[in-house]
């Protein structure tokens, strides 16, 4: 329903990406050559390039370590991969900081200068409309910072990376008396006059002095990559029905638990079953039961096996179901003219499982096919 007062809506995050979707152009591709030790780069030439258009398709083609093509046409597994290695270097980059899951920007000169913080954004748009995962690493104040007006939002002290400057802050905000806070203050002296936050020192007056430094730190030091970063989520429409439904965004935007549980799995994948009555129905119907106790278990063990975002990304080239959902649903075909280890064919989401006929066995190959795979392709 939408809320008069703020002109804002609640609408599922699938239903507006796919709408944002729409627009794709699939007879013009936008095409990526891109090396798995360094995604970012790759990544940032591509859209660099003057025939870039983010409303074209993506098209990728990645290089193995000794710069041999890999022999895959992009029918959807390669860019899902690409986009989910993206987002994960994007989060590891220095244009963010703090927390796994909770990052606000980085100041970083080189980023500055060479317009990353752009990049960043457009990025993360792109990987939303078409197709990849959730990014799920913004902090909350970043994000309400993007939703809202930055000067209106209220970082907190865990917003701050540096353990100097948090100590510093924390004993501002645990003076007591006049005296205790004078000599907190007195050590941020030069930093308080370059932030604009040396007024008269009071008591009362301690919790707003608190609050811009704060601000300061975490947003207005940081506001030229902000307005660059913003700017480039306002690729392909992001921005405007981000801030028109943030409740919708921010669930894909910052941290939070995923869901991806066994039910989930089971239901995320079609089975394809031969003729009803077949020798062939009842092997398969065997390994379905199989298949299911090995998403149990990976649900349910921590350890070397395989983990339900590894099973998913085998399958699909995603750790997590995109918030705009799989195109085509992914399947399950089964493997009756051999092949001890599972296949996997990301461009058109289908795994193939091998025949086994005890569990043990059945487990052992998964486990080795999946943990023994790099990218898409066969185990």
């Amino acid at each position: 329903m939408e809320d008069q007062k703020h002109g804002k809506t609640d609408v599922p995050i699938q239903v507006i990406l796919e709408e944002l979707a729409s627009k794709i152009d699939y007879s013009h591709p936008s095409k990526f050559n891109i090396n798995r030790s360094n995604v970012l780069d790759g990544a940032f030439r591509g859209f660099r390039r003057k025939t870039y258009d983010p409303k074209n398709c993506i098209s990728v083609r990645f290089s193995d370590d000794r710069g041999m093509n890999e022999e895959a046409v992009d029918l959807g597994g390669p860019r899902r991969e690409f986009l989910r290695l993206l987002l994960e270097s994007l989060a590891r980059s220095r244009m963010f900081e703090g927390v796994d899951g909770h990052l606000n920007l980085a100041l970083d000169c080189t980023a500055v200068r060479e317009d990353q913080y752009f990049l960043a954004g457009r990025a993360i748009s792109v990987c939303l409309v078409h197709g990849g995962p959730p990014p799920c690493f913004l902090s909350r104040t970043l994000f309400e910072a993007i939703a809202e007006d930055p000067q209106q939002c209220r970082p907190v002290l865990n917003d701050v990376v540096d353990c100097d400057l948090r100590q510093k802050i924390e004993q501002i905000s645990e003076s007591k008396t006049l005296s205790e806070l004078q000599s907190a203050i007195e050590p941020m002296i030069d930093y308080l006059a370059n932030a604009g936050c040396l007024h008269s020192i009071e008591l009362t007056a301690k919790d707003q002095l608190v609050a811009d430094i704060l601000h300061f730190q975490v947003i207005q030091r940081v506001q030229g990559p902000f307005e660059r970063f913003r700017e480039g989520l306002r690729t392909l429409g992001v921005l405007q029905k981000l801030q028109m439904n943030p409740e919708s965004f921010s669930g894909v935007l910052c941290h939070s638990k995923s869901d991806l549980t066994s039910e989930v799995m089971d239901r995320l994948f079609s089975v394809k079953l031969s003729t009803p009555g077949s020798n062939r129905m009842a092997t398969e119907s065997n390994v379905v039961a199989f298949w299911r106790d090995f998403l149990q278990d990976a649900e349910e063990e921590s350890g070397e096996s395989p983990t339900l975002h590894d099973i998913l990304q085998f399958a699909t080239g995603s750790n997590e179901v995109p918030p705009i959902g799989f195109s085509p649903q992914p399947s399950i075909e089964f493997l009756h003219e051999g092949g001890k280890y599972p296949i996997a064919n990301t461009c058109v989401n289908c795994l193939r499982l091998p025949i086994h006929t005890n569990y043990d066995s059945f487990r052992e190959a998964m486990d080795f096919g999946i943990r023994n795979t790099q990218g898409f392709g066969m185990a």
